[in-house]
């Protein structure tokens, strides 16, 4: 591996960028930006991902194009709802359902399941654990990504998560300091605003973030979020010299890499040029500039970070400070240009222990928060079961397989199930049709879906309860803050997340195979617990 006195500037400001591409294959342009640009990362998105296999030949890949220093292949594989692997490799349960099982030791040990098999995939990086403090139950962005609203037991959890992941010689990042948790704004959309004081930053959104810290975590991810207390101006906190060097570098001693969340979203690029930008954020503080998608915005924030130490406004100590962090970690996690064969890494990928792990802590998430009888639902019954197909809520989820349902499992246990498929969008026809439907059943299930964004879906359950609420069963896909809309609803079901696992442990509970033991990591109106 190179150090930084043997380096020329080129290949020194190379170090300091991550960059995506389109491809499940190398591109002419991706090879370009390893080969001439010498940038030190990748990161993959679903649009890369095919199969196990073909992510274990594609980091092979580009790992030959290296002339020296091994690159950071980095990924988004956080489990539940924001998962970039989904198929042929053990998925963990998101979050905030971890958070709902008070387990601690399962987030250790799912984390390093998860590393384990990133290793044998050639991916070294996790953009994981996400510790921010979700105490805004109108957040569009975070909500279940966060282990709850206690940020001793984000902190602790966080911290599990971190040892599993390193564990396996895989960096994790934190995100998103100094904290994205309190926002109503999804900052690939705009730029979030948080208005509070340095004081109570201090005693929640900072909490974790100093704990993690504490605990050896290898990077910290920055958010486009706007603190006005800490920098005036609406400075995103990404090109805040005060909040990297001032928060993170000297109140935090934090000395390890930091690096940006995506410059190409729109809390940035609406605000900034990508040039500038991205020399602001390396005058922040940052030592890694992520740039996730497009070809020539990369080259030319490359090329403006070059420019700007020839004209002396980025002085090439500074650069060299933080490519010395980023190769200290590159030598810390052992990372190689040559991968163990496809035969070898393929037995620890999806090992059915393993597999039968994330089951069972899927089914400790499960948490039935209302329950006026109608659970469990008997086998012979006649059960309507309406499914909303989730979509994708925020863009951080990019897309879901909507093939399979609470039904693909109820329906082998229940004798006399109607299923009713309708968007997250429900239509007047629709209502009016299931509505009659419901007249004849003897027990209905309607699942929800992020409810407070799709009126629709609010209206159907209203309109259900107001007539059947002694048959009907809510099942709450993902945001268990859904019940605050219908808060007269009597059996009320919340499993953080529509992913499989998920799917079938809320089915078990459902038909009483199951007793649910899961507790809510987040407050909520006291109202909603009255029928």
């Amino acid at each position: 591996m190179k150090n930084v006195r043997t380096m020329t500037l080129k290949e020194k400001i190379g170090q300091m960028f991550m960059v995506g591409f389109s491809e499940k294959e190398p591109s002419v342009e991706i090879q370009t930006m390893i080969e001439q640009y010498h940038v030190g990362g990748v990161i993959y998105f679903t649009r890369n991902i095919e199969s196990p296999e073909q992510v274990h030949r594609l980091s092979s890949q580009l790992q030959r194009f290296v002339p020296t220093n091994p690159l950071f292949i980095s990924i988004d594989q956080e489990g539940g709802m924001v998962a970039r692997i989904t198929e042929g490799v053990t998925l963990s349960p998101g979050n905030m359902a971890l958070g709902a099982t008070q387990n601690k030791e399962a987030v250790y040990q799912l984390n390093k399941i998860v590393a384990s098999e990133l290793t044998a995939l050639g991916i070294n990086m996790n953009f994981s654990p996400c510790i921010d403090v979700n105490n805004n139950p109108k957040n569009p962005v975070i909500g279940v990504r966060s282990y709850g609203e206690d940020p001793y037991f984000v902190a602790a959890m966080g911290n599990q998560a971190i040892d599993g992941l390193q564990s396996e010689n895989v960096s994790a990042v934190i995100k998103h300091f100094p904290g994205h948790g309190d926002t109503n704004v999804d900052s690939h959309l705009s730029l979030p605003v948080i208005p509070h004081s340095l004081e109570r930053l201090k005693e929640i959104e900072l909490v974790p973030f100093a704990s993690a810290i504490k605990q050896g975590v290898d990077a910290v991810m920055v958010a486009h979020v706007s603190f006005p207390a800490i920098e005036p101006d609406n400075v995103p906190a990404t090109l805040s010299k005060r909040m990297i060097n001032g928060l993170l570098r000297n109140y935090l001693q934090y000395d390890g890499v930091v690096m940006t969340d995506c410059m190409e979203m729109n809390a940035i690029i609406n605000y900034y040029g990508i040039e500038e930008a991205t020399i602001l954020a390396i005058e922040a503080g940052n030592d890694i500039v992520l740039i996730s998608h497009s070809f020539d915005r990369q080259q030319r924030a490359i090329k403006a970070v070059i420019g700007a130490v020839n004209d002396g406004r980025i002085s090439e100590d500074a650069i060299n400070q933080s490519v010395e962090r980023i190769l200290r970690l590159k030598q810390k996690r052992q990372l190689q240009k040559e991968m163990q064969n496809w035969n070898s890494a393929k037995k620890n990928i999806a090992q059915s222990d393993n597999l039968a792990y994330a089951q069972k802590i899927s089914e400790q998430s499960i948490t039935v928060l209302k329950d006026n009888g109608v659970l469990p639902i008997d086998k012979d019954s006649n059960t309507l079961l309406v499914s909303v197909n989730p979509n994708v809520a925020t863009e951080v989820d990019e897309t879901l397989a909507t093939n399979v349902t609470i039904g693909t499992y109820l329906g082998q246990h229940i004798t006399s199930l109607e299923e009713v498929h309708v968007t997250t969008t429900v239509t007047d026809q629709e209502m009016t049709e299931i509505m009659l439907m419901a007249k004849n059943a003897d027990k209905v299930i309607v699942t929800t879906y992020q409810a407070s964004a799709n009126p629709s879906q609010v209206s159907l359950v209203q309109m259900l309860l107001k007539q059947y609420n002694e048959k009907l069963v809510v099942v709450a896909l993902r945001s268990p803050y859904d019940i605050e809309l219908f808060p007269n609803v009597a059996t009320y079901i919340a499993t953080y997340e529509s992913r499989p696992l998920a799917l079938q442990s809320v089915s078990k509970v459902l038909i009483g195979e199951l007793q649910a033991s899961g507790q809510l990591p987040v407050q909520l109106p006291m109202d909603v617990y009255r029928s």
